[in-house]
């Protein structure tokens, strides 16, 4: 016991190590894992430890065989997910926080922070005054609790509490076919099963019709189906498309149906006032998500969910009392951080032991301000733009879908070549093994599009010049070979 408390009492060493390891690997001049797998997979394929090696031999493990091997998704160059490589900022608020605050139980700084930045947040992208919001691990979990809020209010106006007692009548949610499938997996976990989710005809740029919805909802209004919640994007993840707010809003009202915005990846799209104005509506919301971990550069695992009343969260989610927890920390004076739990987030939503978040989003709008995400945000949604006109001016690359935010869909054409969408697959698959750019792809209304999405905080406009010269390389050189390769 001595000498583990010895060591890490002695952290700051071991830290100054990790991190020139660290610092190494954000160069990104290593190979990919896979070129190296069996070295390093025979390296880690050991059986159960009956001794220790000791702290020195792990970090040193960990420097030369387990960092060096890592993901591609910190990789500037990667574009494929709308999860990055977390800013400098948010690790080491993330680190302090799993060592001075491994729960956000209690009374101290850390658990005050979760409600500020939580404020911040709602200040940040000008929600209603009235709303609060509770951390998650990320966009999944946000929904389910978002919806978990608007399935207790529906509930509750017909006299049932779902909570308490269970659905004993069907529920209806309205989503656009763009949604993300969380949607679906959060009503197969709140008990209305995934065919509950009614699909809303969308336009050509994947955005909800706010009239193929009233006629949806005139209909089940008729036939008496129970509406339980209106699902909008703020940001798809595919093509960053913005739902028209404002009218869906005003349907959700006048059908006193809840309205909710995923906005996981796109609501700080507000900052850029360029597009502000596609967010007017957003002062309707019943409830609205954020993943943090997304735009904002947090480390993985930070999500945020708003509602309108947190007192329905607590209705919808509450564990009930516990001897063990509340009964030793619920002293009426607190004189000792440990003699309340503070704000009983641990009633808001789906965890009881959770980390604590809220020092991460703060750290990180602390850092650079409300100014400094909005030039970062503006930033990425430049260079969407940027990629789109120089795609329009090639006449090697067209755009498929105009970018609204930081999501640029394109493909690279030939006339010699009659199946683009198979041609832009091989591209795609062989920007990846490159490395130098590594987006993802997405159909859209039949055509395969190459898709980046900038959000990374060390993402920069000399990304997507390199990007549209290695996708026009790729391209003339598979479609100047008699037989496309496999690679």
């Amino acid at each position: 016991m001595k000498k583990e408390l010895a060591e890490f009492d002695n952290i700051s060493p071991r830290l100054e190590q990790l991190g020139s390891y660290l610092d190494q690997y954000m160069r990104f001049q290593h190979d990919d894992p896979m070129k190296h797998a069996d070295a390093w997979r025979t390296a880690l394929d050991i059986d159960l430890p009956q001794q220790g090696i000791g702290i020195e031999r792990v970090l040193q493990e960990m420097g030369e065989v387990i960092i060096p091997n890592g993901s591609q998704i910190p990789n500037p160059g990667s574009s494929v997910f709308i999860t990055t490589g977390a800013t400098s900022m948010g690790v080491l608020a993330n680190l302090s926080a799993l060592v001075a605050a491994p729960q956000r139980l209690g009374l101290h700084a850390f658990n005050y922070l979760e409600e500020k930045s939580l404020q911040w947040l709602a200040d940040l992208f000008e929600l209603p005054a009235h709303v609060k919001g509770v951390y998650s691990s990320g966009g999944s979990t946000a929904n389910i609790i978002a919806l978990g809020a608007a399935r207790q209010w529906a509930y509750e106006q017909i006299g049932i509490d779902p909570a308490k007692d269970g659905i004993n009548q069907p529920g209806r949610i309205y989503a656009a076919a763009a949604s993300h499938h969380t949607i679906q997996r959060a009503a197969a976990v709140l008990g209305f099963g995934r065919d509950a989710v009614v699909t809303i005809e969308s336009d050509e740029q994947g955005r909800m019709k706010p009239e193929s919805l009233q006629r949806q909802l005139e209909e089940d209004a008729r036939n008496q189906r129970l509406g339980v919640a209106i699902v909008a994007n703020a940001g798809t993840t595919s093509t960053g498309a913005i739902d028209p707010l404002q009218e869906i809003g005003m349907l959700g009202k006048e059908y006193n149906i809840w309205f909710h915005v995923d906005g996981a990846y796109g609501l700080p799209g507000i900052l850029d006032e360029r597009v502000r104005h596609l967010y007017q509506g957003i002062e309707l919301i019943d409830s609205v998500i954020v993943d943090p971990h997304k735009w904002l550069g947090a480390p993985i695992g930070i999500g945020a969910a708003f509602v309108r009343d947190r007192a329905l969260l607590h209705r919808a989610f509450t564990q009930g009392a516990s001897d063990y927890l509340e009964g030793s920390c619920s002293l009426d004076e607190a004189e000792h951080s440990m003699d309340q739990l503070g704000i009983p987030y641990h009633d808001f939503g789906l965890e009881l032991s959770a980390p604590s978040r809220g020092v991460v989003v703060w750290a990180l709008i602390r850092e650079i301000g409300k100014q400094g995400l909005a030039e970062r945000i503006c930033r990425h949604n430049d260079m969407a733009r940027e990629l789109a006109r120089l795609a329009s001016e090639s006449p090697q690359l067209e755009v498929v879908q105009a970018p609204t935010l930081s999501i640029c869909c394109f493909r690279y054409i030939s006339q010699t070549t009659q199946d683009l969408n198979d041609l832009n697959t091989r591209i795609h698959r062989r920007l990846v093994h490159n490395t130098r750019n590594m987006p993802s792809t997405v159909m859209i209304n039949g055509k395969l599009a190459i898709r980046p999405c900038f959000v990374g905080a060390r993402a920069h406009h000399r990304q997507v010049t390199d990007l549209v010269d290695e996708v026009i390389n790729i391209g003339n050189d598979l479609t100047s070979t008699a037989q496309i390769s496999n690679f």
